[in-house]
């Protein structure tokens, strides 16, 4: 039951989220709580760890979608800067290599290096949608897939479907904030 109203929430999460409402994060807390638990029942200890971590950046994105603008205004949907984007992957990269070994070496993990990278990534994704950049979108859809073939190999069929509904609701993701983001700039006066 924990897993199924966590997998409600979650979905309720991604839909207020492609809706850029700021409402979104207090169903995300509440979301990764209950993973937190569910997580940790079958020994996914880095997806475990994460979810304490999601409760962290949520309280942030929150902020930041509210006051985190121009003026301290609502956040707008904008593309990752160069800069960020490169330090994001990297970020990432030694994040899957640094949770995988710990896994691998100091846990019973049932899947320490897919449970590694999609741990490191969506922590990349998080904090790329505490900024509205448009590419958390993507960066999800990756790790959406990881997140498919794990709970599926743990027998945590709800999880696996609420993976995929996230996966697709990161396609619908992408299109409505790039559109919205186009529309935007065309809006913009020149300078």
């Amino acid at each position: 039951m924990v897993e199924w109203t966590g997998a409600a929430l979650g979905a309720v999460y991604v839909w207020l989220a492609i809706r850029e409402s700021p409402w979104c994060w207090p169903f995300g807390i509440a979301n990764v709580s209950l993973f937190l638990v569910v997580f940790a029942h079958a020994r996914l200890y880095g997806a475990a760890a994460l979810q304490v971590l999601y409760v962290a950046l949520s309280v942030y994105g929150w902020y930041e979608w509210l006051h985190g603008g121009q003026a301290h205004g609502r956040l707008e949907v904008s593309r990752t800067p160069p800069r960020w984007a490169l330090s994001l992957l990297a970020a990432g990269a030694m994040g899957t290599v640094a949770l995988g070994l710990a896994l691998k070496l100091h846990t019973n993990e049932a899947l320490p290096w897919s449970d590694g990278a999609a741990t490191a990534f969506s922590l990349v994704a998080q904090l790329m949608a505490t900024r509205k950049w448009l590419e958390n979108w993507l960066v999800w859809i990756a790790v959406d897939a990881i997140y498919v073939a794990m709970n599926l190999s743990q027998s945590l069929y709800a999880a696996a479907a609420l993976y995929a509904v996230f996966l697709v609701m990161a396609g619908f993701g992408f299109r409505a904030w790039r559109a919205k983001a186009r529309a935007r700039a065309e809006e913009a006066p020149a300078a």
